[in-house]
């Protein structure tokens, strides 16, 4: 028997997904903070332990072990990267600073700039200057540049920036100003901007190069750590890490621009969703995901799942990679309830898994939604919680929510406990169904068109709930809906997407150009995949081009060759510039309801999406109306949202495809809670995943 393993570490857990032939085996660890790799391996001898293998002789089994990450997410997030230094062109200085005038809330005039990662006294220029067209304009002061690095050493600076004006163009520069760096500032981390986003804009290329050399070190240390400890414990292969563009790609791949890894945990969850909604005949879904820490939200349109390059916003910083759209609020099940100023508030912060929240005894002292779960009767205190790995108690969540009730003014004892516990569950829920319709309005669409998709550990105790508040009335819960965005990460391809600027109106195209820049893409990717043991023959690649209307600041992107052989550039031929405007016409039309006729568009860059098709877990099934459900195991005082009452509670493993469920009952499975709220009924598919459908 041979393994499949894929790997999510949130702010909570640490989740599993092993896959066995065609059975999928579930586990989650509590997250390790102090070091996450440790977690990582607990949690694959425990694995091990459910094949009655020693550790050494599992991951020797081990085809691939597949990762998603967070560090470069929480190093964002806790503003504790490396001390970063930036190096660019002679008056650009403070380029990075202007940003593009941009603001998340134009309406809050009191809203900060974001704390700076390379604050003015780290910034430094020196002389050199390469024109749009690649032509040397200025030399490199290499004097100067010493100077520079003589300055940053001072500042005991460990991760350095360089971007030059046009260096996508012509890199020689910052080429040369690498090795002098590596050469003046010893051990330290040198991130290149033409490595990084080779592409205009400015601001965009070193706002991306920046917040690569912030998270790098700690990217490439966790990594590297992991590696280690994963060969010492036996596993042969290589570490595949989940990317942000939705594909997978090898530890070496990643290490090169580590910035590949930001929001790849949410990406590994929307790529598995996208996998289960064509098999199951849904191709537009909401995609909610209720972990531990937060809340991501993201839209699945025609069964794909696409990668953005361009404005993506992450943590307030300008990130141009390609990245699978998610938006996050902090809402989890440790988000945490408090009183502001006699208004009640939840979350962003979290209780995380150290001490956790208070029903997890380890210390929690403020109440959270989990807390209030437990409060409320949804989540039991008789049953083993995370698959048996602890219980949750009682003991001091109810003396928490009396001091929630007090500052909201309700009664004392128990009654105004419980009362305070039920508005965290309304203003939770509220807050994510509002980030829901915020996320839909911005693209066009009405939420009551769409299936959602619920999948965390906490995603099913509410999906129902808010897809009633949406208007949606069929909601998908995969039985590996605890650990869907491990389970992600085995859907996902190895993928390689990247791009490079040609600037170039469709009326005056340089073939020649255009050939060349996709030819050395192709020999790139072909370089990596060759490494990572994988047949050139099997490399399929979408080409792309990013094109807009003169005028436009931004550019859509497009397939212009679909699902070809890699190198197979036979499509650029005299027809190519013609077929572009059609294309480029027909997805301005979908995005923006327009054309404009009249307007010769340009091309603003190139790029290629390679990737090799690899063994994915099955995800069909549908509902076939079967025998009845068995009696519930017991019936429990719950509030699903009416008070409390006598709620039947059923256990997932006596449930068999074709049953049904009616409202109201709890379904406990080994590592989530799925709530049928009233006017609701819940089904079991062929595959045994759950569907939760509208009944009145």
């Amino acid at each position: 028997m041979t393994y499949r393993v894929g790997i999510d570490i949130g702010g909570t857990f640490t989740d599993f997904a092993l896959l066995k032939g065609d059975e999928v085996v579930l586990h989650k660890n509590l997250s390790t903070p102090q070091d996450r790799s440790l977690g990582v391996m607990e949690g694959l001898g425990k694995l091990a332990a459910k094949e009655g293998l020693p550790l050494g002789e599992f991951l020797s089994r081990c085809e691939a072990i597949v990762h998603g990450t967070t560090v470069a997410d929480n190093t964002l997030i806790e503003m504790n990267g490396a001390l970063t230094g930036l190096i660019t062109t002679e008056g650009f200085r403070d380029e990075i600073e202007y940003r593009r005038g941009y603001k998340e809330d134009i309406w809050d005039v009191r809203l900060e700039a974001p704390q700076q990662i390379t604050p003015r006294r780290r910034r430094l220029t020196v002389p050199e200057r390469v024109l749009h067209d690649g032509a040397v304009h200025k030399p490199l002061d290499e004097a100067a540049l010493r100077e520079a690095c003589r300055k940053l050493r001072l500042q005991n600076v460990e991760s350095v920036a360089i971007s030059f004006l046009f260096s996508f163009a012509n890199p020689e520069h910052e080429r040369r100003a690498k090795e002098i760096v590596q050469q003046e500032i010893q051990n330290a981390h040198v991130s290149v901007s033409h490595e990084v986003l080779p592409r205009a804009p400015e601001y965009d290329r070193t706002s991306t190069t920046v917040v690569n050399a912030y998270v790098a070190p700690r990217v490439n240390g966790y990594l590297e750590k992991l590696v280690q400890r994963l060969g010492e414990g036996g596993y042969p292969g290589q570490l595949m890490v989940m990317q942000a563009s939705g594909g997978v790609m090898t530890r070496d791949y990643i290490e090169g621009a580590p910035i590949r890894v930001l929001a790849s945990g949410p990406a590994g969850g929307v790529v598995g969703s996208a996998h289960a909604g064509r098999a199951k005949g849904c191709p537009d879904l909401l995609c909610v995901d209720m972990g531990g820490t937060s809340y991501d939200m993201a839209l699945v349109l025609n069964g794909e799942a696409p990668a953005e390059a361009g404005w993506n916003m992450h943590h307030r910083y300008l990130v141009g990679v390609p990245m699978v759209k998610v938006e996050t609020l902090g809402a989890g099940g440790g988000s945490i309830c408090h009183v502001n100023k006699g208004a009640l508030q939840v979350g962003p912060r979290s209780a995380g898994s150290e001490p956790g929240p208070i029903c997890y005894g380890r210390g929690g002292a403020e109440p959270t939604v989990t807390d209030a779960l437990v409060m409320l009767g949804i989540l039991s205190t008789e049953e083993g919680f995370a698959g048996g790995s602890f219980r949750l108690t009682r003991k001091g969540v109810a003396e928490a929510f009396g001091r929630i009730a007090e500052g909201l003014g309700h009664e004392s004892g128990d009654s105004g406990a419980e009362r305070a516990a039920f508005d965290c569950w309304r203003v939770v829920n509220a807050h994510m169904s509002q980030g829901v319709r915020r996320t839909t309005a911005g693209k066009g669409i009405d939420p009551k068109d769409l299936v959602m998709l619920a999948y965390g550990g906490n995603g099913p105790a509410f999906a129902a709930i808010q897809a009633e508040d949406l208007g949606i009335t069929r909601v998908l819960v995969p039985k590996a809906s605890p650990t869907f965005s491990a389970l992600g990460t085995l859907v996902a391809n190895p993928t390689i997407d990247e791009e490079r600027s040609y600037i170039a109106s469709a009326a005056a195209l340089d073939l020649a150009r255009i050939r060349k820049l996709w030819t050395d893409l192709s020999d790139r990717a072909a370089r990596f995949f060759t490494a990572a043991r994988f047949r050139t023959g099997d490399i399929r690649a979408d080409y792309r081009l990013n094109m807009r209307y003169p005028g436009q600041n931004f550019s859509l992107s497009f397939d212009f060759a679909a699902d070809a052989p890699l190198g197979d550039l036979g499509f650029i031929d005299e027809t190519f510039a013609a077929r572009a405007c059609e294309l480029f016409n027909a997805r301005h039309m979908a995005e923006y309801g327009h054309v404009r006729e009249h307007e010769v568009p340009e091309i603003s860059g190139l790029r290629l999406a390679a990737h090799v098709e690899t063994p994915s877990p099955a995800a069909g099934g549908a509902f076939v109306p079967g025998g009845p459900a068995p009696e519930p195991i017991r019936h429990r005082r719950a509030n699903l949202g009416q008070g409390f009452a006598p709620v039947p509670v059923h256990r997932g493993t006596d449930l068999a495809p074709g049953m049904e469920i009616p409202s109201p009952a709890i379904i406990e499975e080994s590592f989530t809670t799925i709530v049928v709220y009233p006017g609701w009924t819940a089904q079991v598919d062929s595959a045994g995943d759950y569907q939760l459908v509208r009944s009145a």
